[in-house]
């Protein structure tokens, strides 16, 4: 992001210091208006030179504090909130309408219906445990580990796809055009290997919190009842010990940023042989994929681990797992007791999270996560015009066009490298708004007053339609995000870039302001996405997706140089405490930000050379067009984060903190410096030798 599988990369994390109240409860009938360049966002005050981002967004830090539901605040997550808040208005529509089944389309039907199921807290209440029973009756009937791989395929099948490994459809990186069964790591209980590895106070700590918050759980479910609290503890140990020993074969986030280190193609001989004590014959049927044969094992490592668990750790602590995992997928689908459990660890322990959000809230995201194209539709009738996705499509074409004559112009490539690097700059899809075919939910039985059932059978509609996939030629014209998603991503084995319709409202692109600022933030987020295909991780794919090495031994070099300066640069900033970014882990965004704010001003330029009007050279709000097109930048990343949420953002997420996108891009930009007269010195200016670029 300007985030997702392997191969996609994403802009945003969603982050959400002064604590407002939650979410005003109430549905929204029309998106409301913020400009694309918000001059109340701004703090006048401070010196643009000293620090550009206090500058473009110290109102909005002031004038917007984290809400209590949240662990974070920014300018995307109060428009996801504005969306939710609209969306919430239709669904609550259409959930009355379909109380009386008439006129309404199927789609219509099912999301009014989840919708309604999901907001019935009395039933949900009433139901208690009992969606979780039947699951937990077929663990604790596990007789053998033999019989483990049929209860696994059926834990997958309804409840959650990585449970103890994970199993699913991906493209061959070795062939992009066609999709194969890819098996990995398991879902783990806490945000990373390094949770369950790190020797300091903070770690240990945290990790007596998720033990105790498991042994809650165990009691809640009724695996380990209250009488025997030492057993639900003791159980709770065990599952740390086995999650402990997967996640330290497991590779680091950065290590998985090498895809080489994510393919390892094999058959069934070859997987079985990983896995002797677990029958892959067995775990294919109940997949409903006894044929299979073709297989990429992203890490060998971790399933010889888990082989080695499977010989040594007792049938009941295995047992005990197995209900955890499932217990912690569906917790905040049944009753409050559980979804309280969940939210105490997950949110207030781990993020620093007060308050739960308000349940619409919840409902709206179950809605947009499970029935998302479907809800999209809804979305998009109301708000993208085709006349917008024309805006959005020609400012798409400049900046391609931007970096072709970037490339062009390279003097650390040669020839036969810029030629491979045109071709794929060629062959980039560009998705904007929404899917040209629309998703078929024919298959997703939804239930009018039973949500869990509602929750389940999407589960098991997703696990259906992703093995659908394998064998199968490649679906080009697939999304990752839902329409109404406010983010935007470019997937390196698609060598697409797609912008959702939910990223492309105000203040993100906003239709009735100059070009500027627009082209600083969506031209910025445009050449964001376009630079992740020619970033440290997206330029070992060829033009058509495959993982292939088309660069020349020199360019290569020249290229991880120039990087290294990047690395560097973001290695000096300090995220929260003494943690400084991890610029290994956040290479790839930190590039594209730097690289995709470049093409962005060229694209401008070059659209403003060919505007003849006197409006786009004027000032306005006392700020000259070069200057807008930096402030409009700037503002697209306004945000507070908590310290828990910078914390854990510093182990897992490739993207550097917000003021961090905006400061570490502009000092590396001479453009920059002299729209704001900055003088050499200042903290906003580096000296001509020291400044960093790539692309």
């Amino acid at each position: 992001m300007r985030l997702l599988p392997v191969s996609v990369l994403a802009l945003y994390a969603s982050v959400a210091f002064a604590q407002a109240p939650a979410t005003p409860e109430s549905p929204l009938a029309a998106l409301p208006y913020t400009p694309g360049l918000d001059v109340s966002a701004m703090d006048r005050n401070a010196d643009p030179c000293q620090d550009f981002y206090q500058y473009s967004c110290g109102g909005w830090m002031r004038n917007n504090p984290i809400p209590a539901d949240q662990s974070a605040w920014s300018v995307y997550a109060k428009l996801a909130q504005d969306n939710q808040r609209y969306l919430w208005g239709i669904l609550e529509s259409l959930a009355r309408v379909n109380h009386e089944r008439t006129g309404r389309n199927a789609n219509q039907q099912k999301i009014g219906d989840y919708f309604a199921a999901c907001m019935d807290e009395a039933t949900i209440e009433a139901r208690g445990a009992a969606p979780l029973q039947p699951y937990l009756a077929k663990i604790a009937a596990l007789a053998s580990k033999q019989d483990l791989p049929a209860l696994l395929a059926i834990l997958h099948r309804e409840v959650s796809a990585g449970i103890l490994l994970g199993f699913g459809a991906g493209q061959d990186m070795a062939d992009a055009s066609q999709t194969i069964a890819y098996a990995g790591i398991a879902n783990a209980g806490l945000p990373d290997r390094d949770y369950y590895l790190k020797t300091d106070r903070r770690s240990k700590e945290m990790r007596r919190h998720y033990v105790a918050h498991v042994a809650r759980s165990l009691q809640l479910a009724g695996v380990a009842p209250d009488v025997a609290k030492h057993q639900a503890g003791a159980r709770a140990v065990a599952i740390l010990r086995l999650e402990t020993a997967l996640a330290r074969v497991s590779l680091s986030r950065v290590e998985q940023r090498d895809p080489y280190k994510l393919f390892h193609k094999t058959d069934r001989k070859g997987l079985q042989q990983l896995t002797p004590s677990f029958d892959w014959n067995r775990y294919l049927a109940g997949m409903d994929q006894a044929g299979l044969d073709t297989f990429n094992v992203t890490q060998p490592a971790y399933l010889a681990a888990l082989e080695r668990q499977l010989r040594t750790v007792p049938l009941d602590d295995l047992k005990a797992y197995l209900a955890w995992q499932t217990t912690r997928t569906l917790s905040p689908h049944l009753s409050r007791a559980f979804d309280e459990e969940s939210f105490g660890f997950y949110q207030k322990t781990l993020l620093g999270v007060p308050q739960q959000q308000p349940r619409w809230k919840r409902c709206v995201q179950q809605v947009d996560q499970q029935l998302g194209e479907a809800l999209g539709q809804e979305f998009v009738a109301r708000a993208f015009s085709p006349e917008l996705k024309a805006q959005v499509q020609h400012m798409t074409n400049k900046i391609e066009e931007a970096m072709a004559r970037d490339i062009d112009a390279l003097t650390w490539m040669g020839s036969e490298t810029k030629a491979r690097a045109r071709e794929k700059l060629r062959a980039v899809a560009n998705k904007i708004g929404y899917p040209d075919r629309w998703r078929d939910y024919s298959g997703y039985h939804v239930v009018g007053n039973d949500y869990a059932a509602n929750v389940v059978n999407g589960a098991a509609f997703e696990t259906r339609r992703q093995m659908g996939k394998i064998g199968k030629p490649l679906d080009r014209g697939e999304w990752e995000m839902t329409p109404p998603t406010v983010n935007a991503y470019y997937n390196a084995q698609m060598n697409d870039i797609n912008f959702p319709a939910g990223i492309l409202q105000p203040p993100l692109y906003d239709a009735k302001m100059d070009a500027a600022p627009n082209y600083g933030n969506t031209g910025g987020t445009i050449g964001h996405e376009l630079i992740h295909g020619f970033d440290d991780e997206g330029r070992q794919y060829d033009a058509q997706g495959n993982l292939k090495d088309w660069w020349g031994k020199q360019d290569a070099a020249a290229f991880n140089q120039r990087a290294q300066c990047i690395t560097d640069q973001y290695a000096q900033y300090t995220v929260v405490d003494n943690i400084k970014i991890n610029s290994k882990l956040t290479l790839g965004e930190d590039a594209a930000d730097l690289g995709g704010l470049l093409l962005a001003w060229m694209a401008w330029k070059s659209d403003l050379a060919a505007d003849l009007s006197n409006a786009a050279l004027e000032k306005r709000d006392g700020l000259t067009p070069e200057q807008r097109f930096f402030v409009g930048y700037a503002q697209w990343t306004c945000e507070s984060q908590r310290p828990e949420r910078l914390r854990v953002n510093a182990a897992t997420d490739p993207h550097s903190p917000g003021k961090y996108r905006v400061n570490g891009v502009v000092v590396n930009m001479p453009e920059f410096a002299r729209a704001f007269a900055c003088k050499p010195g200042q903290a906003m200016v580096k000296p001509a030798a020291r400044v960093c670029r790539v692309w």
